[in-house]
């Protein structure tokens, strides 16, 4: 899978919840998408930026499988923070 990482920021998602990445991200078969990438493992969710820009959250219609995303949006997290180091 080709995805082309256009953005990448840390939310400490408020005090006592669980951080999560987010990702903004080129998918070149389905547009422009955005990743949340939790730090446990199986914890995806993957939508279509346009169909979120007009409201639509339906599963089946902007739902997608976070597994098939997860390693590389993961690959693109660990590579950001090396950057940073």
């Amino acid at each position: 899978m080709k995805l082309l990482i256009e953005q990448i920021d840390r939310h400490r998602n408020g005090v006592s919840g669980d951080p999560f990445h987010v990702l903004i991200f080129r998918d070149p078969d389905e547009g422009p998408m955005v990743g949340i990438v939790f730090d446990q493992k199986c914890h995806v969710a993957v939508f279509n930026l346009d169909k979120l820009a007009i409201g639509n959250i339906a599963f089946g219609v902007n739902s997608w499988r976070g597994d098939r995303y997860e390693p590389h949006l993961r690959k693109a997290i660990t590579a950001s923070l090396e950057q940073e180091a």
